[in-house]
């Protein structure tokens, strides 16, 4: 990995990232949420709906920020030189995900602290936020290459937002124990770590480290069609 190029691609995205209006936003919403739970429950907030707030910060702002960096590449046609440049994949996805990266972190460590939730996070949390971090970046990568405009991300995006990101809230819905549609949702990331937080559990950070795999699968995949393309 070539640090100059990698500092070189996060810079340009840094100011790309300022003038867009939509990516800017973002990282309000959740924090607007947390600042409205907290009030709302005042003593107790209930476990999913932390889960809840994490989780529409990683979907709505991990890999948001990314997907549109991605598809604003190639909408432009300067993704191709991006890719034919000496700047391998790794210094691209690095370069391109320090933005969505410190965005993330932002967000996430202010709406913490209007939750006021800080006994949620464990070891195990810490870790598996880690792991959730990489899985988003890696799904918004994969499909802002995959999206053929910046306008096709806001039609991916509130899937990922209610599958991924709210996928604790299934549990709301009342189904029987060991229903498959519990079963599905259970599996999800943002459920996992829910999971390993409340149970102090290492298993979920290991379905959390494959759905990671499959994420950057879908990225390599995604990343060499692009290049291929004619």
């Amino acid at each position: 990995m070539n640090t100059k190029r990698v500092l070189a691609i996060f810079e340009k995205d840094i100011k790309d990232f300022f003038k867009n209006t939509s990516l800017i936003i973002m990282p309000v919403v959740p924090i607007l949420l947390a600042v409205f739970y907290n009030a709302l429950f005042d003593d107790f907030i209930p476990l999913f709906t932390i889960f809840i707030i994490i989780g529409m910060v990683f979907a709505g702002v991990t890999s948001y920020c990314i997907m549109i960096m991605m598809a604003e590449e190639k909408e432009k046609n300067t993704l191709r030189t991006l890719m034919m440049s000496p700047a391998s994949f790794l210094d691209i996805i690095v370069g391109k995900s320090l933005v969505a990266i410190v965005m993330t972190i932002s967000t996430l460590l202010i709406s913490i602290v209007f939750l006021d939730v800080y006994h949620v996070f464990n070891l195990q949390t810490i870790l598996g936020s880690i792991l959730l971090l990489l899985f988003f970046i890696l799904l918004g990568i994969g499909i802002g290459l995959f999206a053929k405009s910046i306008a096709a991300t806001s039609v991916y995006i509130m899937p990922i937002i209610f599958i991924f990101g709210f996928s604790p809230m299934f549990d709301l819905f009342g189904l029987e124990e060991g229903h498959f549609v519990n079963v599905i949702f259970d599996a999800l990331p943002v459920s996992l770590l829910m999971q390993a937080s409340d149970e102090g559990s290492w298993m979920p950070l290991i379905l959390i480290t494959i759905w990671v795999v499959v994420a950057y699968l879908f990225a390599l995949f995604s990343y060499q069609k692009n290049k291929n393309d004619d």
